[in-house]
């Protein structure tokens, strides 16, 4: 039987008029994306795959990959056996009325409340704003939605501009197609970059044209009200994460060193080491973006006393390697010999 430290449950809602399509395909996608991990070896945490509708008043499972604590239609409702992620796929008709989406709203305040990430794809967003979550908070949807939801919910801080949008527990992605953007998005956040690479190639989906881990800053959490990880933190950030050692991290949150890596990881979703790589990497990326300095030097500016090490850190954060990344990124790529990398 699976526990729930090996399985993150995803679950997507069918509503009325949801477009099948993106339900199916965002079941496959998780589905490949297991397969893939599990020929990789990785470890034994995998996704777990529910279809959630609407019966009798209550949102229940129809469907479960897992054939697991019980049959599809005869699952809890949210929070008590509820998914960890929850997706509102997109529509092909006319977006959601406010009475169809209302028996919705509760549920998805629940899993929320619970610990669940919200996504939705194009349309989908107006179920997932009917919950009221999305009041005060950046968003996006299809374009030619936009009006629509700005004038339904005025409240939410709209940018159909933009593909996707991650904020942390709330994700939401724009066009009909865009299912594929977010199901990789959290591939990643789940099962880590090379499994979603796997996936993205296996679906012939170009990760680097969509991806947005390579477009958007490490954005590390800083709100999570544990003051001792903060204030390590606040002091990683300053020193750019350079000669720093476990026991000196520990040591200035006032806390024995196996407290400090639980709690460290609680608050901040990584080990100490990720941490510093990631904002080592952040620092790296500006370099490669503003300047022609060589990799080699910018692994040295940046902590790195091996540039190889480097290389396979930098491509393993960022799906690039730094080479690529300047040749895609750098104001004065035109100016850079070819085939540094």
């Amino acid at each position: 039987m699976s526990t729930a430290r090996d399985v993150v449950e995803i679950g997507l809602v069918v509503y009325p008029g949801v477009q099948e399509a993106a339900v199916l395909g965002l079941t496959d996608l998780f589905l490949l994306a297991n397969r893939l991990a599990a020929d990789r070896s990785l470890d034994a945490l995998r996704l777990r795959v529910s279809h959630w509708h609407l019966q009798d008043g209550a949102v229940i499972r129809a469907f479960d990959s897992e054939f697991g604590d019980s049959e599809p239609g005869q699952s809890e409702p949210c929070p008590g056996n509820g998914p960890a992620m929850v997706i509102l796929p997109p529509t092909l008709f006319e977006p959601i009325a406010r009475e169809a989406a209302a028996p919705y709203a509760d549920w998805l305040r629940a899993c929320h409340a619970a610990g669940a990430t919200l996504g939705s794809v194009c349309a989908g967003a107006f179920v997932l704003a009917e919950s009221g979550l999305l009041s005060g908070r950046a968003a996006t949807t299809h374009w030619a939605y936009r009006d629509a939801l700005a004038m339904r919910f005025p409240d939410i801080l709209l940018d159909a501009d933009k593909l996707v949008i991650d904020d942390g527990d709330i994700i939401t992605a724009g066009g009909y197609m865009a299912w594929t953007d977010l199901g990789l998005k959290l591939v990643d956040r789940v099962l880590g970059p090379t499994v979603m690479m796997d996936t993205a190639r296996f679906m012939l989906v170009d990760p680097p044209g969509r991806e947005q881990r390579l477009y958007s800053p490490f954005a590390p959490r800083l709100n999570h009200g544990d003051e001792a990880i903060l204030k390590v933190q606040h002091w990683l950030q300053a020193r750019g994460a350079r000669d720093v050692t476990l026991g000196a991290m520990a040591e200035h949150a006032g806390l024995e060193e196996r407290t400090f890596l639980r709690r460290f990881r609680n608050a901040t979703g990584l080990r100490p080491t990720e941490y510093c790589q990631h904002l080592r990497v952040g620092k790296a990326r500006e370099m490669l973006e503003a300047t022609t300095r060589s990799i080699d030097q910018i692994a040295w500016d940046v902590g790195y006393d091996d540039p190889g090490s480097f290389r396979k850190v930098f491509a393993r954060v960022t799906g690039l390697v730094p080479g690529d990344y300047r040749r895609r990124f750098g104001v004065e790529r035109a100016a850079l010999p070819g085939g540094e990398s």
